[in-house]
C-alpha cells in the first residue's frame, strides 16, 4: 500500500489563497464594469466604492481594482516565468558541478562565489538600462539574479547523491555522467528543486516589483504591481488607496509564497522521515 502523506494545512491554504488569487488577476480585469486603461473621468481620485470603482480611481479616473489585478497578472506572470528560467539553470548547473565532483565542483563553486560577490541587482539595473528593454530581456535579468542560491542548494544534494549506492552501481556498470546526471541525479534533485522554486519564486516577485518601482519593467499603459506602487506614492497624499491596495496584494502574495515553500519542505522532510522508518513504500514497489 503506497503511503501518502497529506501536505500540511498552511501550505493547503497558501495554495488556496495563490489559486483564487491567480484566478481573479487573470479574469478580474475582463470581468469588471472598468478596465484598468480606460478612464472614467466622472471619477477621478474617486474613493474605495464611489460609482461602482471598488478601490476607488487614481488621478486621470482609472480603476484601482482593475488596475490592481492587471498588475498582478504581469507580476505572477514574470515572476513565474523568471523562476522556471532560475530553475533550469541553477539545477542544471548545480547538478553537474555536484555530480562531476574534484577540481571541477571547485572551479564552479568558485564561479558562484564570484557571481554572489558581484552587486547583481546593480547590474540588472544596468542591462535594463543600457538595452531595449523587451520581456525576454526582462525574464533573463531576473532569472539570473535568482538562481544562484538555488545552484548552491542543488549542488550540494548532488554531491550527497554521487556517494549514494545506486549512483556507484550505476557508474560501475558503465553508466556515462549524462545517463547518470539524467537517470540518476536530476530525478532525484527535482523535486527539492520545486520546493525551492516556492521560495525564488517571491524573490523574482520582489524584483520585478523593485525594477516597476524604478520604471524599468513593462512601459505603460500596462503596469505591475511595481509601477503601481510607484504611481501610488506619487497621489499618496490626494488618493492613498492607490498605493495600499496594490502594495497589499503584493504583501499578501510574497507571504502565501513564503509560507507556501516552507510548508513544503518540512511535508518533504516527513516523507523522507517516514520512509526511512519503513513507512513508506519499498524501492522495488516503488519502482514498479
Amino acid at each position: 500500500m503506497r503511503f501518502v502523506t497529506p501536505l500540511p494545512p498552511l501550505a493547503r491554504t497558501c495554495l488556496t489563497v495563490l489559486g483564487l488569487l491567480a484566478a481573479a488577476c487573470w479574469l478580474g480585469p475582463w470581468l469588471g464594469r472598468y478596465g484598468p486603461v480606460l478612464p472614467d473621468w466622472e471619477a477621478l481620485s474617486a474613493a474605495p466604492g464611489t460609482a461602482g470603482h471598488w478601490f476607488g480611481t487614481d488621478a486621470i479616473g482609472r480603476d484601482v481594482f482593475a488596475r490592481t489585478l492587471a498588475g498582478g497578472r504581469l507580476s505572477l506572470g514574470i515572476g513565474l516565468l523568471a523562476s522556471v528560467v532560475a530553475l533550469v539553470i541553477g539545477l542544471g548547473y548545480g547538478a553537474v558541478a555536484g555530480l562531476a565532483g574534484g577540481w571541477v565542483e571547485r572551479w564552479m563553486l568558485r564561479v558562484l562565489d564570484v557571481f554572489s560577490a558581484l552587486p547583481f541587482l546593480l547590474v540588472v539595473i544596468l542591462l535594463l538600462t543600457l538595452f531595449d528593454r523587451s520581456l525576454w530581456l526582462l525574464l533573463a535579468a531576473i532569472g539570473g539574479y535568482v538562481w544562484i542560491d538555488l545552484a548552491r542548494v542543488m549542488r550540494a544534494e548532488a554531491a550527497r547523491l554521487r556517494e549514494a549506492a545506486f549512483v556507484l552501481a550505476a557508474q560501475a556498470a558503465g553508466a556515462s555522467f549524462g545517463q547518470r546526471l539524467r537517470w540518476h541525479v536530476l530525478p532525484n534533485l527535482l523535486p527539492l528543486a520545486l520546493v525551492y522554486l516556492g521560495l525564488i519564486l517571491p524573490q523574482a516577485i520582489l524584483v520585478e516589483s523593485f525594477l516597476g518601482f524604478l520604471g524599468l519593467s513593462i512601459d505603460e499603459p500596462s503596469s505591475s504591481w511595481g509601477g503601481l506602487l510607484a504611481e501610488g506614492v506619487q497621489e499618496l497624499d490626494s488618493a492613498p488607496w492607490t498605493l495600499l491596495f496594490p502594495a497589499g496584494f503584493l504583501v499578501a502574495t510574497l507571504a502565501a509564497f513564503q509560507f507556501l515553500g516552507d510548508g513544503l519542505r518540512d511535508w518533504l522532510d516527513v516523507r523522507g522521515q517516514a520512509q526511512a522508518r519503513g513507512d513508506g513504500p519499498a524501492p522495488e514497489a516503488a519502482a514498479a
